[in-house]
């Protein structure tokens, strides 16, 4: 998708919005009002000129529940209006900072989609033989026996409207598994893979020819506490220690091989309002100690502490994704320490999501959350958001903490933005709802006969293709003119 298809507004090699298809963009002073003035020089890839009508069809596409688009609730309430073949307008009933994050959708033709029904939609050919108008047109692909496409041939689109991509083809080949990928690569079948685990990295017998591109991405891995099924975990003083207790290098060192970094709370570096000189509860293990011995926590038979009758002792949740398996694993080993009974579970994701996440029923749980490119904390902090379906993981919050969330949505005003989530940071520094552990980075190992990649941090894994027009194979000596 990002190669084939244009977008209003897309991400730079930095992570930040820039023009796609729009010139340019005012918004009202009310900030509810959004107008938009698309470029005039856009075709689609079959030589037709790109309009706001495509624009507006595509909305209108997401918006229809028939179609299932998982976009849809972006588009709930929000009027879009044609002006003329290229300006048109978004009306929003309230103001929302994020709203032009929701603006780098694919926008698809209207003359080649409009005659598909909704029930066919997601059968269509047109999904396996698109028209875009990106950098890139679709040229073929291949399945196997099972249907399983094996490779997808692009070629560099020679009317797109910023710059003809160095690179005339590309060729997609697909893998099972990740080892089958490596395969490929070490027999240069591929000159890179798509987000390769750290611990595989080793595995690369071309390491000479490699560029290893290492790239931040939104998201964190914590272990949630539910304050309301564990007696242990109700108490600050338990949360604060075990937060002491563990050692977040070691675990990044052992499970992603040091390709990642530390985190203490969902505001990561990078974003607005990241504040690196909160009160964080590095790892002190005699001060975890001491905090637990200070409430009356006693040791007993065994070396487990208890209080009130209650033993200090917990089920810790999480997928049976390998690394966080062996994260949970860390965490039981450096939580034992202090005298607790850490009981570890590992189910799939499925099972997960059905039975402990929607019901809410777990002490702890173990996992991870991807914020994307508006550090919008509402839908992970929000104290509307503890029920199912909402992903208030922690069942976090109060009218304090969801007045400073509500006013970060509404504040376009980049520096009073970051006063507030740095209060919203320091609130979560003195609850501790959870642990939080580690961000790992994205590992893009590709050859170094690829130049031209300048991408630094990514939204999401696609995003790596944002500056795709400037990759390059070759280079050419010319005369100076």
């Amino acid at each position: 998708m990002q190669l084939i298809f244009s977008s209003l507004l897309k991400y730079d090699s930095e992570g930040n919005l820039k023009n796609d298809l729009t010139e340019s963009y005012e918004i009202s002073e009310d900030k509810t009002l959004f107008t938009f003035y698309l470029r005039k020089d856009v075709l689609w890839h079959d030589g037709i000129p790109l309009t706001a009508a495509d624009i507006l069809f595509t909305i209108n596409l997401i918006s229809d529940p028939s179609y299932k688009s998982p976009l849809r609730y972006n588009w709930q309430g929000i009027e879009t209006n044609l002006i003329d073949d290229f300006t048109l307008t978004f009306q929003i009933k309230s103001p929302y900072v994020g709203f032009l994050n929701n603006l780098t959708f694919g926008i698809l033709p209207k003359h080649i989609w409009e005659p598909i029904s909704s029930d066919k939609f997601t059968l269509t050919d047109l999904n396996l033989q698109p028209i875009g108008s990106g950098p890139y047109k679709y040229a073929s692909f291949q399945k196997d026996s099972a249907g399983n496409i094996l490779f997808y041939k692009l070629t560099a689109n020679p009317n797109y409207f910023e710059k003809r991509p160095f690179i005339s083809k590309i060729t997609l080949n697909f893998y099972s598994d990740d080892e089958s990928a490596l395969t490929a690569y070490n027999q240069k079948e591929v000159m890179g893979i798509n987000s390769l685990p750290p611990q595989k990295l080793n595995q690369i017998e071309l390491s000479k020819s490699t560029r290893i591109n290492r790239l931040n991405i939104p998201r964190y891995f914590a272990v949630f506490f539910n304050q309301t099924k564990s007696f242990p975990l109700a108490n600050k003083e338990v949360r604060e220690a075990l937060s002491y207790a563990t050692n977040r290098e070691a675990i990044i060192e052992n499970v992603l091989d040091g390709n990642g970094f530390p985190v203490y709370s969902p505001i990561l570096p990078g974003m607005i309002g990241f504040d690196n000189n909160g009160k964080k509860k590095d790892f002190n293990l005699e001060k975890a100690q001491k905090i637990l011995e200070d409430n009356k926590w006693e040791k007993g038979e065994g070396g487990i502490r208890s209080k009130d009758g209650k033993n200090l002792e917990i089920n810790l949740l999480t997928t049976d994704w390998n690394d966080l398996v062996q994260t949970a694993e860390i965490l039981k080993e450096q939580w034992e320490k202090i005298g607790m009974k850490v009981n570890v579970n590992s189910l799939s994701i499925s099972d997960i999501q059905q039975n402990y996440i929607r019901p809410r029923e777990y002490d702890a749980l173990l996992f991870g959350q991807t914020l994307g490119a508006n550090p919008d904390l509402s839908s992970f902090w929000h104290s509307r958001e503890k029920k199912d379906p909402g992903s208030n993981l922690a069942l976090f919050g109060d009218d304090t903490t969801d007045k400073l969330i509500d006013d970060g949505r509404i504040e376009f005003d980049n520096e009073k933005r970051a006063q507030l989530y740095q209060e919203l940071q320091k609130k979560i520094f003195e609850e501790t709802p959870a642990v939080f552990l580690y961000s790992p980075e994205y590992i893009y190992p590709v050859n170094k006969k690829l130049s031209g990649i300048g991408i630094k941090t990514l939204i999401s894994p696609s995003r790596r293709f944002a500056d795709i027009a400037n990759w390059y194979i070759k280079t050419q000596r010319v005369w100076k003119q």
